[in-house]
């Protein structure tokens, strides 16, 4: 069976190394850059798979860690996989836990075998090993899985960073291994993404980044950063990263989603985003729109009978709904709050990277990122966030 990926590099910016592709997959094709949601629990909160397909959504993101608790990978693949199990038909990315590791890193245990952590739902014990995160992401049936990686936290020893990098690869070689020697469950194949580690030290990035792709991985993430670094040592890292990583393969930067990150690194040559600031930011009142972060709470547009949340927007909320209307909603308590802000805040991300690929392809990126964040830094559009 011929693999269907591949990934198609278009155009480059002249100005600089910002990149518009296509990457091929069994569940439709990617433009690149691209956005995408996070549905942790197998559902992006608050929309329907229709809604995120209207909003402009070709493939989404679910949380190997959360699904494996609940409801546990073999029962979604009794259920088909994820694509039937919550109806949705275009692409899908799982991730391996290895983030959930960081973070909950004072409940578990990494060893050589893999990492033995305590479930926050109820105490039980699970162990993560590269076979099993491989078994676990085959069972749930995502177009693209991670491998199973050690992320540092920012603040760790050079030391640490060394062992952290040297246990991410040989985890890779077991993930690798395994992949290959599973059968595909549910009639599609699923490309595996090598993830890069190293810290903040560019020799250990540079060696990761050379030894994963000696592995020939299908693609390739950007991982360890937003993790309590400075936003510029995030920028100044996933550039020179990216610049290690094949031309010819797409580039992901996980977990890093401001607007303003997103277009500084697009700038910095990355293709692939995820984040869960959309809608989290939605539950708490907060809406990303042209002219900056507004709060739906803020005083003022209690009477804002003829005011959208972003006068240059096209989504089913902005064309539809007042800002005096959606603060009742959200002051009230009303869930239709929370839907109408979560499909402004996946359109306008969704809208964002259109854009940035459009300029891309015009040769004007620079010229129009610079203008966007201009227009974010206006102090008259900035609201206060009490």
């Amino acid at each position: 069976m011929t693999i269907p990926f591949h990934y198609t590099l278009e155009h480059r910016d002249p100005e600089s190394a910002a990149r518009a592709g296509v990457f091929t997959t069994p569940h439709g094709t990617l433009e690149t850059p691209i956005f995408m949601p996070v549905g942790t629990q197998a559902t992006v909160k608050s929309l329907s798979p229709a809604e995120l397909a209207d909003a402009g959504s070709s493939i989404i993101l679910a949380n190997t860690y959360h699904l494996h608790l609940r409801p546990g990978s073999e029962l979604i693949r009794e259920a088909g996989g994820l694509h039937r199990f919550e109806s949705w038909s275009g692409a899908m990315l799982t991730d391996s836990g290895g983030f959930q590791v960081f973070s909950l890193r004072d409940i578990s245990k990494i060893t050589e075998d893999g990492v033995l952590f305590k479930s926050h739902i109820d105490g039980s014990a699970h162990l993560f090993s590269p076979e099993r995160v491989m078994e676990i992401q085959h069972n749930l049936g995502a177009d693209i899985i991670m491998v199973f990686d050690e992320c540092p936290p920012a603040d760790a020893s050079p030391e640490l960073i060394v062992k952290a990098v040297d246990r991410t690869l040989r985890w890779a070689e077991r993930c690798n291994k395994a992949h290959h020697e599973t059968l595909f469950h549910f009639g599609h194949p699923q490309a595996l993404f090598g993830i890069v580690q190293g810290g903040t030290i560019r020799e250990l990035r540079e060696r990761c980044a050379r030894e994963l792709v000696a592995m020939e991985f299908p693609g390739y993430a950007l991982g360890g950063l937003a993790v309590g670094e400075k936003i510029k040592t995030t920028y100044e890292v996933a550039a020179y990263t990216a610049a290690m990583l094949p031309e010819d393969k797409p580039r992901y930067l996980m977990g890093v989603g401001k607007p303003q990150d997103l277009l500084n690194c697009i700038e910095r040559g990355v293709d692939m985003f995820d984040c869960v600031l959309p809608t989290r930011n939605a539950r708490n009142g907060s809406a990303f729109t042209s002219r900056g972060k507004i709060n739906v709470r803020n005083a003022r547009f209690t009477r804002a009978f003829d005011v959208s949340l972003d006068p240059d927007c096209s989504c089913y909320t902005c064309q539809n709904f007042s800002m005096a209307y959606i603060r009742h909603l959200y002051m009230a308590g009303e869930i239709l709050a929370i839907r109408l802000l979560t499909q402004h805040n996946i359109h306008y991300y969704m809208e964002l990277v259109r854009q940035a690929r459009a300029h891309i392809l015009a040769n004007d990126f620079t010229e129009w990122k610079e203008m966007v964040l201009h227009a974010f830094r206006q102090p008259k559009q900035q609201e206060s966030d009490n």
